[in-house]
């Protein structure tokens, strides 16, 4: 189906529903969050050592990837309205199911309810973006929604454990819920699936105006093995899959027991040092926005390379470090975490640049599972790391069993970065812009 329309420019409404979509995605990213900043009285709350505790956050990302593709396979079925809607009342009832579980295994459960919600939220964001903006504005686009959802992060350190502290855990994660309600409430009512003049979700092209309809009526099974089939999208996955599992490790868990049991800072310091982490990421996203719209075909090697780079540069010299770290240092670490999440937002670009619009949201699913299967992975082994060590509770936390735990990270950079450039290489050939390797003959 091809329609025209005199300005394909986004109108209010357009913006408005963006709007609504991307607080509601910060709102999930509180939930995600949550346990960030509170993770020595999560600990202490549930007499949890350092593998239990990372299994509060593996289960919920598990959950999370788990459902990416099927998420997307909804997406595109149902748009964004009603699985968005669906996803906010799950959050809601599993920081409810926190917010009163008497045991260890109720509270698992909690998140992996959290992690079944806020799977939805992110991908309908970027249904949205699609039919509601023109393709050109796309990496841009996804680039503001990773920002404004980096303010959850910063609203889930320093104010939730102060919040927590001043009150109870029941109230706190209860209200927390309750948010959750209000926004699925908003989503129903205010979120619309396309624009009124066209008959199904649809995606814009500035340079022609044309609208493709983004609905899919394939096979599932179809539309799946054809989107991995394509290298662009295998291209997406490793990438995201490489860019932000290390920032998600520090941030969501283990930053904060590092930095004040490890590091031997104060919690205020330590809370500074991660919000610098989201901080700088707001500020780096819409850069390299601009810059993977900019610069289509240097994407991996301008901008996601250099990130993974950095990240594997900085983490090295903190492990390195005789002794704690400088807090000088500890900053420069928090920078070079902060290029992971915008880096990975470009696998986003590529899997929208690869994919026709009938398989976005499954294509962007199967990106999505990249990121959150090396994170959870990282977050289970440097728990496990620091067990093995006799150091797995908040009183056996030492600074040398840390920096053996977080070497278990490098194994996923160096797969990571060879997936890339592989298939960064697929790519391009497929594309037409290198030419293959002809197999050495014998003379």
């Amino acid at each position: 189906m091809r329609l025209t329309r005199s300005s394909p420019g986004p109108n209010w409404q357009a913006w408005f529903i963006w709007g609504v979509g991307v607080t509601a995605y910060m709102l999930a990213v509180v939930n995600r969050s949550s346990l960030s900043a509170v993770g020595v009285d999560t600990a202490e709350r549930f007499g949890a050592d350092a593998a239990t505790l990372s299994m509060f956050a593996v289960v919920q990302l598990a959950v999370y990837g788990g459902m990416q593709i099927p998420v997307g396979l909804l997406l595109d079925r149902y748009g964004a309205r009603p699985i968005m809607a669906i996803g906010m009342v799950l959050m809601a009832l599993g920081q409810l199911t926190l917010a009163f579980s008497p045991s260890v295994g109720v509270a698992i459960f909690a998140r992996t309810l959290l992690g079944a919600g806020d799977a939805a939220v992110f991908p309908g964001v970027l249904r949205l973006i699609a039919t509601w903006f023109p393709t050109q504005r796309g990496p841009l686009m996804s680039q503001l929604t990773g920002l404004v959802g980096q303010a959850g992060q910063l609203l889930a350190l320093a104010p939730l454990a102060a919040l927590l502290h001043a009150t109870s855990w029941e109230i706190v994660f209860g209200g927390i819920a309750g948010l959750c309600v209000l926004f699925a409430i908003l989503v129903f009512v205010f979120i619309r699936n396309h624009p009124p003049q066209l008959g199904a979700d649809v995606t814009v092209d500035t340079n022609t105006g044309a609208i493709r309809v983004v609905r899919s009526s394939m096979d599932t099974g179809v539309g799946i093995r054809a989107a991995w089939a394509h290298p662009g999208t295998r291209l997406a996955f490793w990438s995201h899959f490489t860019t932000p599992f290390a920032g998600t490790a520090f941030v969501l868990l283990w930053g904060m027991p590092f930095l004040t049991a490890g590091e031997g800072l104060a919690k205020t310091q330590a809370a500074a040092v991660l919000s610098t982490y989201v901080l700088i990421s707001m500020v780096l996203g819409p850069v390299m926005g601009d810059l993977s719209r900019r610069i289509p075909h240097l994407r991996s090697r301008a901008l996601v390379l250099p990130a993974i780079a950095t990240q594997f540069v900085v983490w090295i010299a903190v492990i390195a470090w005789p002794g704690p770290a400088p807090l000088w240092l500890l900053y420069v670490l928090a920078f070079g975490l902060a290029m992971g999440g915008p880096a990975s937002m470009i696998a986003f670009d590529h899997a929208r640049t690869h994919n026709p619009a009938h398989r976005l949201s499954t294509a962007t699913g199967i990106t999505n599972v990249g990121g959150f299967l090396a994170a959870l992975i990282a977050i289970f082994a440097i728990g496990l790391a620091l067990d093995l060590q006799g150091a797995g509770t908040p009183d056996t936390y030492r600074l040398d069993a840390f920096r053996i735990a977080f070497l278990t990270m490098v194994p996923l950079w160096v797969l990571g970065w060879t997936f890339i450039v592989i298939e960064r290489r697929k790519t391009r050939v497929l594309l037409g812009m290198d030419q293959p390797r002809t197999p050495r003959r014998d003379r």
